[in-house]
C-alpha cells in the first residue's frame, strides 16, 4: 500500500462504504445467459433477449435454447453448463416446471445470480410453493431475483434484462416494485416526464433477494441519491428494518405500501390485539427504521425531489405566503389534516410586514400579501419570513391574475431557494403562464407543485420523515435500572408453572406478581379462598364491605374464581367492595368460587391508560400505548411500537396520542411523571422481549397521577401448550444482547462491567475521549482527529446506537463505588461485513488504564462473540508502531503479515463457527 494513500473511512462511521455486493452481479454483469430465449413474436423470451442486445451494456449475452442454433442471429447454446465463458448473470423465462433443474444446473456452472422471470409459482397455490422450495434446495449460493417479476434495468450502463417496451432514463433515484405491471406504468410516465433513474426494478415475490439485501446494496451505489419502493409485502421484517435504519439517514428510502385498508381485523381476546391492525403495525415499523411512507404514487417522486432538493424542516411550523386567500385556505386544510400547523409571527415580523405591504394584507398565517403583489412585495415579504424563528418552512402561492409577473417572481425570489434549515416551496398556479416560472424555480432548487394543498402535504411528509429520523439517533436519557436477571427468572418461573397446569390465560395475581418481576408498580392484590375470606381480609384492616352483583364477567372464573375485593384506599372512603361477575355463580352461593382476589380501590384524580402487547406474525411482539378503561376500542387513542424501547423512543410513542395532553396537565391537574413513565414503558418493553411465550398481555387500566404509576388490572394471554421459543416470530428488532454482558477485574484488582454499548452510553464516550492522548487517537483513526471531530454527535451516533445484528461493541465500564459516578474505561467493536461471514475488530483504551489487562480481555470476548455470531474470519489492520496492539493480537492466535512497502500490519484469525448463532 502507497503510505501516502489515505485510509479508508472507519466502516463504523461510513454507511456508505464502498464493499463489493452479492448483488453485484444483477446491476452490473459482464455477461449474461437468456435461458429461454427465444424468436416466438412477442413472447417474453424474445423482447428480454432484444433488450439485451439493442442496449450494449459492455458484456456478454448468451442465448440458451436446446431447439435452436441462434437466437436472434446470436449463436444459441443447448444448456448453461455448455457456455464456453463464465456467465454472471442467468435471466431464466423457461415455463415454471423446468426452473429448479435450471437454477440447479446455474449453480452447478458456478453462476452467482440469476433473475426468474417465469411465474406460475406460490401464487398458485401448493404446487407453486413446492417449486419454490425445490429451487431454493437446488440453489446453494447463488442470489435469486424473482420469480414472476420484470427483471431489472440500470440505465447508467445500459443494462436492460427486462421484458419492458423501453429503457429508462439515467438518473439518481432507485425504484424497485414488487409489482411488473406497475414498473410498466411507471415506466411510461417516467419517459414522458423525464424522469431519469439509476436502478429500475422488479423483484417480484422475493424468493431470496428481500428488500434488506436492496436495500444495504443501494446504500453502497454512488449513483443513487434515494430509494424509492412499491410494496405488497415486507418479506424479512428484520432484514428490512435493519437495512433501512442503517441507510435512512444518509439517502431518503421512500414507501407506497399497498393493501392498507384491506380487512386486517382478526380475531383477538385482548385490547391490544383488537386495536393494533396489520398496517399500523407496518407503520410502526416504519417510523422505526426511518422510511418515509406515502399515499400515492406521484408522491414517490415528489419526494424524492423534495428531499433532495431542501432541508429537513426542524418541526411542523409552515409558513404560507400568497397572492389569493383561497389557495392559501386549502393548503392550510392540507396541512393540519396532514398533523402540521401554521407557524405563529413574531412582534418582530409583524412589525416588518406592516412596514412593507398595503394596510389591507391578512394580519396573519397564511400571509396574504394581495392580489396586486408584484416581483419586489414577494422577494421583500419573502425576506422577512425567512428570519422568522418560529418557522419550520414556507410555502410561497403565487396565482396568475391580470397584474402578476410569474416569470419574473420567480427570478426575484431564487436567490433565497437556500435558506438554512428552512425548505422552501412553491405553487405557481396555472397554465402555461407559469411554465417559464416553475421552470426557473425548478432549476434554482425550489420545488413546484401546481396545486397548494399538494405542497403543504408535501412540507409535513419532510416534517414526518425529518422527525422520524431524529428520533434514531437522539441520546436517550440514562433513567433507570432495567430488570434485573433475577426478576426475569422469575418471570419465567410465573409463565412456566401456568404452562405446566395447561393453562393459557394467567390469573389476575399471576399477572400483577409477572409485573411486579420487571419492576412495574402494581396495586396490591390478595387471594382469598372464599367471599367470607375476602370479608374477614376486609375486616382485619378496618374496612365496611358492599357486596355489588355484575352480569358481566371482567375475570375468567376458571381461573379466579370470579370474585374480587377492592380495597379502597385508607386515605379516602374506607370500605371494601366483593364483586361477584357472574350472576348465575352468585345465586349457587359462595362455594362456587374457587378462588379470590383483594386488592385496594384507586380513588384519586388521575387518568386511565393501557399499556399492551400482542405478537404479529411478521414483526413479533408490538408494543401498544394510549387512552385506556372500558371504552378503549372507542375511542382509539393509542400508539404502536417495535420493542426494544429506550427513554426517547418511550417519550415519542407518547406523544403520538392525543391523551399526551391531557398527562401534561389540564384544568389544574399536575402533569405526570414523565421520566417514570417513561421507564415503565422500556421496562415492559424489557418483558415482552425477553418472555417470548406471552402471546398478549394487557395493563389496562394504568393509572397515572401527579402522584404515582399503578398497574390496576392486568391481563396475560400465553401461546399454546404445543408452542416452542423456536416457532414465534423473530422479534423485528434484536435487543439488547444482556447474555455478552459479564464482570471481571484488572490485573490493579479495579473491577469492571463488560457489556454491549446502548444510546445512553454517549455522553460517557465524550469523556473517555477527553483522557485520550495524541499518540492514542493516531494508532486508532490511523490519522489525527480532533476531540470535537470525534466526539460530534453526528460520528457518536454510528459508535453507540448499535444495530446488533450489524456489529457488536463492548465497552468496560467501572463505577466509584464511593460516589457511584460511571465511566467507560475502554471500547471493543467487531463490525460485521454486510455480505459475507467475516468482521473487522477495533479497540480502543484510556490512556490512564492501558496496560492493565484490558485490551487483551476486550478482544478475546469478541473472538467469542464472533464464534456465537457465526463469523469465520476477523481482520483488522494495525499501524507498523502500534506494538502493543501486535503482541495482543499475536497473544490471541492472529496471524500477522508484514510488509516493507506497506504502514499497515494485518491482522487475521479464522474461528470455529458456532454449531448454532446466538441471535435472538
Amino acid at each position: 500500500m502507497n503510505p501516502k494513500r489515505p485510509r479508508p473511512a472507519d466502516p463504523v462511521h461510513d454507511v456508505l462504504r464502498r464493499e463489493p455486493t452479492p448483488l453485484g452481479p444483477f446491476f452490473a454483469p459482464r455477461s449474461v445467459a437468456v435461458i429461454g430465449a427465444t424468436e416466438s413474436a412477442g413472447s417474453v423470451g424474445r423482447t428480454l433477449l432484444w433488450n439485451l442486445i439493442k442496449n450494449p451494456f459492455g458484456g456478454l449475452v448468451f442465448p440458451v435454447n436446446p431447439k435452436r442454433k441462434s437466437v436472434l442471429g446470436i449463436k444459441a447454446y443447448p444448456g448453461i453448463l455448455d457456455l464456453p465463458d463464465p456467465v454472471d448473470l442467468a435471466v431464466v423465462v423457461t415455463p415454471a416446471p423446468a426452473v429448479p433443474g435450471i437454477i440447479g444446473e446455474c449453480a452447478q456452472a458456478g453462476v452467482p445470480a440469476a433473475i426468474v422471470i417465469s411465474a406460475g409459482f406460490k401464487e398458485l397455490g401448493p404446487p407453486g410453493a413446492e417449486l419454490e422450495r425445490q429451487i431454493q434446495e437446488r440453489a446453494g449460493r447463488m442470489r435469486i431475483i424473482g420469480p414472476n417479476c420484470l427483471g431489472v434495468m440500470c440505465p447508467a450502463s445500459g443494462l436492460n434484462a427486462t421484458f419492458a417496451a423501453g429503457m429508462a432514463l439515467p438518473g439518481n433515484v432507485a425504484f424497485i416494485s414488487q409489482s411488473g405491471a406497475l414498473c410498466t406504468a411507471i415506466l411510461d410516465w417516467s419517459l414522458r416526464e423525464r424522469v431519469g433513474f439509476s436502478t429500475f426494478a422488479s423483484v417480484g415475490s422475493m424468493l431470496d433477494v428481500g428488500w434488506g439485501d436492496l436495500i444495504d446494496h443501494l446504500g453502497s451505489d454512488p449513483q443513487t441519491q434515494s430509494i424509492l419502493i412499491y410494496m405488497e409485502t415486507i418479506g424479512d421484517a428484520r432484514a428490512f428494518l435493519s437495512a433501512a435504519r442503517e441507510v435512512a439517514l444518509t439517502k431518503p428510502i421512500i414507501v407506497i405500501k399497498a393493501g392498507r385498508t384491506e380487512a386486517a381485523a382478526r380475531a383477538a381476546s385482548s385490547h391490544t390485539g383488537a386495536l393494533a391492525g396489520s398496517d399500523e403495525v407496518l407503520a410502526a415499523a416504519f417510523r422505526r427504521c426511518g422510511v418515509l411512507r406515502v399515499s400515492r404514487i406521484d408522491e414517490l417522486f415528489h419526494m424524492a425531489q423534495v428531499l433532495a432538493r431542501q432541508p429537513r424542516p426542524r418541526g411542523p411550523r409552515l409558513t404560507i405566503l400568497t397572492n389569493a386567500g383561497g389557495p392559501a385556505v386549502l393548503a392550510t386544510d392540507a396541512l393540519v389534516a396532514a398533523a402540521g400547523m401554521l407557524a405563529p409571527l413574531s412582534p418582530e415580523t409583524m412589525t416588518a410586514l406592516n412596514d412593507l405591504l398595503p394596510p389591507h394584507w391578512s394580519r396573519n398565517n397564511p400571509i396574504d400579501i394581495l392580489g396586486d403583489a408584484g416581483p419586489d412585495r414577494y422577494r421583500k415579504a419573502l425576506e422577512i419570513v425567512a428570519k422568522e424563528p418560529q418557522s419550520d418552512g414556507i410555502l410561497v402561492v403565487l396565482t396568475p391574475q391580470d397584474m402578476t409577473d410569474p416569470t419574473q417572481t420567480a427570478e426575484q425570489i431564487r436567490s433565497l431557494a437556500r435558506i438554512p434549515g428552512v425548505p422552501i416551496l412553491a405553487s405557481w398556479m396555472g397554465g402555461s403562464a407559469v411554465t417559464a416560472g416553475n421552470d426557473i424555480l425548478n432549476r434554482a432548487g425550489i420545488p413546484t407543485f401546481e396545486f397548494p394543498d399538494a405542497a403543504a402535504r408535501a412540507f409535513a411528509y419532510m416534517w414526518r420523515y425529518s422527525y422520524n429520523l431524529r428520533g434514531l439517533y437522539e441520546t436517550p436519557s440514562l433513567g433507570g435500572d432495567l430488570c434485573t436477571r433475577a426478576g426475569a427468572e422469575a418471570a419465567k418461573s410465573i409463565l412456566g408453572r401456568a404452562r405446566e397446569a395447561g393453562r393459557t390465560l394467567l390469573t389476575e395475581a399471576e399477572s400483577k406478581d409477572l409485573l411486579r418481576a420487571y419492576g412495574l408498580p402494581t396495586v396490591e392484590t390478595q387471594v382469598a379462598s372464599s367471599v367470607e375470606d375476602a370479608v374477614r381480609r376486609a375486616a382485619d384492616i378496618g374496612y365496611p364491605v358492599v357486596l355489588k352483583l355484575h352480569s358481566e364477567v371482567l375475570i375468567h372464573k376458571s381461573d379466579v374464581g370470579g370474585v374480587k375485593l377492592h380495597l379502597a384506599d385508607a386515605e379516602s372512603v374506607h370500605r371494601a367492595f366483593v364483586e361477584i361477575q357472574d350472576a348465575a355463580l352468585a345465586q349457587a352461593g359462595t362455594a362456587a368460587f374457587s378462588g379470590v382476589t383483594v386488592q385496594p380501590m384507586v380513588q384519586e384524580k388521575g387518568h386511565e391508560l393501557i399499556l399492551g402487547s400482542h405478537t404479529d406474525p411478521q414483526f413479533g411482539p408490538v408494543l401498544l400505548f394510549g387512552a385506556g378503561g372500558i371504552l378503549v376500542e372507542v375511542f382509539r387513542d393509542c400508539a404502536l411500537a417495535l420493542p426494544p424501547l429506550n427513554a426517547t423512543l418511550a417519550r415519542r410513542m407518547m406523544e403520538q396520542t392525543r391523551i399526551f395532553t391531557a398527562l401534561q396537565g389540564v384544568r389544574g391537574q399536575k402533569p405526570v411523571d414523565f421520566a417514570a413513565l417513561e421507564q415503565i414503558l422500556v421496562r415492559f418493553s424489557q418483558l415482552v422481549v425477553e418472555q417470548r411465550m406471552i402471546k398478549e398481555i394487557d395493563i389496562n387500566p394504568l393509572w397515572v397521577s401527579s402522584g404515582r404509576i399503578v398497574a390496576l388490572d392486568a391481563r396475560v394471554i400465553l401461546h399454546e401448550a404445543g408452542m416452542t421459543e423456536d416457532r414465534l416470530p423473530r422479534l423485528a428488532i434484536r435487543p439488547y444482547p444482556e447474555h455478552y454482558v459479564g464482570s471481571w477485574t484488572l490485573r490493579d484488582g479495579t473491577p469492571v462491567t463488560i457489556r454491549p454499548i446502548r444510546p445512553e452510553d454517549e455522553p460517557m464516550v465524550v469523556h473517555l475521549h477527553e483522557g485520550l492522548s495524541e499518540r492514542s487517537v493516531r494508532l486508532r483513526y490511523f490519522q489525527a482527529l480532533k476531540l470535537d471531530q470525534r466526539t460530534a454527535h453526528e460520528r457518536l451516533i454510528r459508535v453507540c446506537f448499535v444495530d446488533y445484528d450489524r456489529e457488536m461493541a463492548l465497552v468496560a465500564e467501572h463505577a466509584d463505588a464511593t460516589t457511584g459516578d460511571r465511566q467507560i474505561l475502554g471500547m471493543a467493536r467487531l463490525s460485521r461485513q454486510r455480505f459475507c461471514r467475516e468482521a473487522e475488530f477495533s479497540l480502543l483504551i484510556s490512556d490512564k488504564w492501558q496496560h492493565h489487562g484490558l485490551g487483551t480481555e476486550l478482544l478475546r470476548r469478541l473472538l467469542h462473540i464472533g464464534e456465537a455470531e457465526q463469523i469465520s474470519r476477523i481482520t483488522a489492520d494495525i499501524l507498523s508502531d502500534n506494538l502493543d496492539m501486535q503482541r495482543v493480537c499475536q497473544r490471541l492466535g492472529f496471524k500477522l503479515s508484514y510488509s516493507l512497502e506497506d504502514p499497515i500490519v494485518k491482522a487475521e484469525i479464522t474461528l470455529p463457527v458456532a454449531a448454532a448463532s446466538s441471535r435472538t
